[in-house]
């Protein structure tokens, strides 16, 4: 009988041996694979998950503005980066030069329904402008308050110049918030992004978003989530932001105005 060669065995060994067990199955998120994001639905233009508001922040605490700091509450102004506000008040003149053209043309060539409408459509766009410029709220205001560990967000919405434009304040439970980062490169805005999912208790399942930030450096942004994390937590935290001036974006009146019975909420304690 014919003995077989040493290799042949080994293959054969080989083959005979039990496949290896298949991998364990890997937690759906972590912060070293960031694939995917473990709140769902996942944003667009999503990036990375934040550590959650009770476990260890990833960066050192600093906001980049900030409005008001004290033992209670603590209010977030939030500047978009991403609007001129001295360029409304430079656009603003268009349309009143172009409705001025239009009505020479209706006098000198007789009433045209075409004429009426571009009429109407730069007065619309002129009303648009103005109240972009004088009445929309600059710096949307967070505040986060310690003692009641709630969120009040302050959100203004933009619509059709000839309807009213809405004010409205969420209230959300902090420990239901889930930080994450965004990153947009398109004309409007490009770079990264705060926000913030709002899921329902013990889930990942989000019902709402809000942004804490609008535009900044990945770092930057990870300091304020981390800030925020600390002073919710009653942790010690810095007091001075890095930028400390008011934006060059100049409103004749005082846009934000904040209900009184959520005004009074915010920044006190229960009880008081």
């Amino acid at each position: 009988m014919s003995q077989k060669s040493p290799s042949r065995q080994r293959r054969r060994k080989a083959h005979q041996q039990p496949p290896c067990p298949p991998p364990a199955a890997r937690p759906p998120y972590t912060l070293c694979d960031p694939g995917f994001s473990r709140l769902k639905p996942q944003l667009k233009y999503w990036e990375e998950d934040l550590p959650e508001p009770g476990e260890q922040p990833m960066a050192s605490p600093r906001l980049i503005r900030l409005s008001e700091l004290n033992d209670t509450w603590m209010e977030i102004p939030r500047y978009e980066d991403r609007i001129s506000w001295w360029g409304i008040w430079t656009l603003i003149p268009i349309p009143i030069a172009l409705i001025w053209c239009l009505i020479e043309l209706m006098i000198d060539f007789g009433i045209e329904p075409c004429f009426i409408f571009f009429i109407f459509s730069s007065f619309s766009f002129g009303l648009y402008l103005f109240r972009m410029a004088v009445f929309v709220p600059r710096g949307k205001p967070v505040r986060l308050n310690r003692k009641r560990q709630k969120v009040y967000v302050y959100e203004h919405k933009r619509g059709w110049p000839w309807f009213p434009w809405r004010t409205t304040i969420k209230v959300f439970d902090w420990a239901d918030v889930r930080g994450e980062l965004i990153r947009r490169s398109d004309i409007y805005a490009s770079g990264y992004e705060l926000s913030c999912a709002v899921c329902k208790p013990g889930t990942y399942e989000v019902v709402d978003r809000f942004s804490l930030n609008y535009q900044g450096g990945s770092i930057p942004l990870k300091s304020v989530w981390s800030h925020c994390c600390m002073y919710m937590q009653g942790r010690r935290v810095p007091a001075a932001p890095v930028i400390r001036h008011v934006p060059a974006s100049w409103t004749p009146v005082n846009t934000i105005r904040w209900p009184e019975a959520l005004d009074r909420e915010s920044t006190t304690a229960p009880g008081e």
